[in-house]
């Protein structure tokens, strides 16, 4: 198959590339519908699919709040075909099942899935199952071998409404677990579904329901999102096109995610947040040139250790990360250096120094931990097991060019983020 994209790499240490270098960018994205009250266009966007009526998938919170439920309910007005609110932060196989039937219930041919990522990633694993027949016993026992599902032919058409910053809005694949006490198994497994069919066919960012999430939760969950844009600059597979929106991204978020919780979360501030998500993930999701890396493979590793919000581990790790990238290659500092709004002008350590430090400030701005073991439940003890998941994550295979941290990098990392 030919890839998606060609492109040869100017000098690394360029702030930013020309069109002189080659380039076949291939993006199959959804439709973005942005601002206060867009979802009230959420009924053009489902007949849009072909779809008659949607089933709303999300959890209990969400499902339970009329701030959140009743805009999306009226935006959808005749083509609301029930509501879903049984995901947890647990993304189970059984869950996405529990979904699939429930559609085949409801008579519903499209799925609006609302809330944060694992919300997102048990409507996606519903929208891969289809609306076939599901025989859970085999499907389960092709998961716990295969750790993925099948994608059907015909996927549920989907539609995503992020409450969350984590950006895990426009893509196509989906972690999922299956568990003893919830699915038929033998023994937990975690693994996940990615197909390019997965893609949502559009995504709401309304600021007035992103507004209504603790912001506890927010604050957490923007780091992941922030993250997204930092990986996808020192990125092997950049491109010129997620430079430009990853770069862009970058400063809306260096400027709005430090005043989060100085405002309580007004909607501006939300509004310029939530933009800055949205550009920092686009484009970032395609079959042949993958962007994120080394910050959320770590993510995955701390997070099936113990239970914990995915952003707070990258908060502590990310200065870490970005340290042991600069000690040891150029790492697209000046263009990251730019996007943070740092001067670029200065040395080469200098420059470092302060790209790390322009992160911590942000971390700090938004009240989150520094240290590993300020994390619930984490002992220094879980550290090889984290190294060991980390390094077999297939994240890993997108480190930054002349970058190769193993496992044993990995644990010295950790020890020094304890």
């Amino acid at each position: 198959m030919e890839p998606a994209f060609d492109w040869v790499h100017g000098a690394s240490a360029s702030i930013s590339h020309t069109m002189m270098d080659r380039v076949r960018y291939e993006y199959d994205g959804p439709v973005l519908h942005f601002g206060d009250s867009c979802v009230d266009d959420l009924h053009a966007a489902i007949r849009h699919t072909g779809a008659q009526r949607a089933l709303i998938v999300c959890g209990r919170s969400v499902g339970a709040n009329p701030a959140v439920i009743e805009p999306i309910r009226d935006g959808l007005g005749d083509t609301f075909g029930g509501l879903f609110a049984e995901t947890t932060p647990d993304k189970r196989l059984a869950t996405a099942v529990a979904a699939s039937h429930r559609l085949t219930d409801e008579q519903a041919d499209a799925i609006v899935a609302v809330g944060g990522g694992s919300s997102l990633d048990v409507a996606k694993t519903a929208s891969a199952l289809g609306s076939g027949d599901l025989n859970q016993p085999e499907l389960t026992q092709t998961f716990g071998e295969q750790g993925t599902i099948p994608v059907s032919e015909n996927p549920i058409p989907l539609i995503v409404i992020p409450t969350t910053l984590a950006g895990a809005d426009l893509s196509f694949g989906a972690g999922i677990t299956a568990d003893p006490a919830t699915d038929p198994i033998d023994k937990p497994v975690s693994g996940g579904v990615s197909n390019p069919a997965l893609m949502p066919a559009a995504a709401f960012y309304d600021p007035s329901i992103v507004a209504t999430t603790p912001m506890d939760v927010l604050a957490g969950s923007a780091m992941n999102g922030f993250d997204k844009g930092i990986e996808t600059l020192y990125a092997p597979s950049a491109t010129p096109i997620t430079d430009a929106t990853a770069a862009r991204g970058l400063r809306l978020l260096r400027r709005g995610l430090p005043e989060l919780i100085a405002t309580e979360g007004d909607t501006d501030t939300i509004s310029t947040i939530l933009e800055g998500t949205a550009l920092v993930q686009y484009g970032i999701a395609r079959p042949d040139a993958r962007k994120l890396s080394i910050i959320h493979a770590l993510g995955h590793g701390v997070k099936a250790t113990v239970d914990v919000q995915q952003g707070l581990v990258h908060a502590i790790m990310v200065p870490h990360v970005l340290r042991f990238i600069f000690d040891r290659v150029e790492g697209r500092r000046r263009f990251l250096g730019d996007a943070l709004g740092v001067d670029t002008h200065l040395g080469d350590d200098a420059l470092a120094d302060e790209i790390i430090s322009t992160v911590e400030l942000i971390r700090d701005r938004l009240r989150l931990p520094s240290r590993l073991h300020e994390i619930p439940g984490l002992t220094r003890d879980h550290l090889d097991l984290i190294a060991k998941r980390t390094a077999d994550d297939s994240l890993m295979a997108n480190q930054p060019r002349g970058i190769d941290m193993d496992e044993t990098a990995l644990l010295k990392l950790l020890e020094r983020a304890w």
